[in-house]
């Protein structure tokens, strides 16, 4: 997809790795196994843990956003990486797997806060991400206290923003579910998108999100 990765050592040749992964526990959602065709991976979710985070020294967030502000929250916090289904598979069925999965975990693990790096293309050199910024903004804003900073700003006040964009599918799908935007979206060079901050608090999810996953 255009991207420059920067694996580690051994990594093989096209496959995106970097030193969270070890730390992280992965859910994967896989086919049946057949006669003709053997199980593969469909779906994917990366999960860092608090005690993994305080191991590997901090969030894969933290490379791009100051979260100064959230730090009396780690003990409670999640991140959420790597969210990932196949083409031929995303008529929903898979992430509604992978999000029950992470419901489930959460609960077990006695975690409620769940954040994450949301990417937005720039082919169009950034301005469908500013204009989605100027429009979540005025509706899904986190509460001042838990705003984070970018630390490699998208210009977004150099950009035009007012163009009348539809968040990506997993933007909109977290919106959805209660999430809320943290702050201005940083700019990734290397896998060329804006990417932008959410964090999901189960005790503010909606009534839907509640009733399809934390309801056992």
């Amino acid at each position: 997809m255009g991207a420059r990765l920067r694996s580690l050592h051994g990594t093989p040749p096209g496959h995106d790795c970097d030193l969270y992964d070890r730390h992280c526990e992965h859910l994967l959602v896989r086919t049946v196994a057949t006669d003709e065709h053997p199980s593969e991976v469909v779906g994917t979710y990366r999960l860092l843990t608090p005690t993994a985070a305080r191991m590997v020294g901090g969030l894969y967030t933290e490379t791009e956003f100051d979260l100064v502000r959230l730090a009396r929250l780690r003990p409670r916090l999640a991140e959420l990486g790597r969210s990932c289904v196949d083409p031929g598979w995303r008529s929903g069925g898979v992430i509604l797997m992978l999000w029950s999965s992470l419901a489930d975990f959460m609960v077990r693990n006695r975690l409620d806060l769940m954040i994450g790096c949301a990417s937005v293309p720039m082919r169009d050199g950034g301005y469908a991400a500013a204009s989605l910024w100027r429009q979540l903004r005025h509706s899904h804003l986190a509460p001042i206290e838990r705003h984070v900073l970018p630390r490699l700003p998208l210009p977004v006040d150099e950009l035009r923003c007012d163009l009348d964009v539809e968040p990506p599918p997993l933007v909109k799908g977290y919106l959805r579910c209660g999430a809320k935007l943290l702050g201005p979206p940083a700019w990734d060079p290397d896998f060329g998108t804006a990417d932008l901050p959410l964090m999901l608090d189960l005790n503010d999810a909606t009534d839907a999100f509640r009733r399809h996953f934390l309801t056992r």
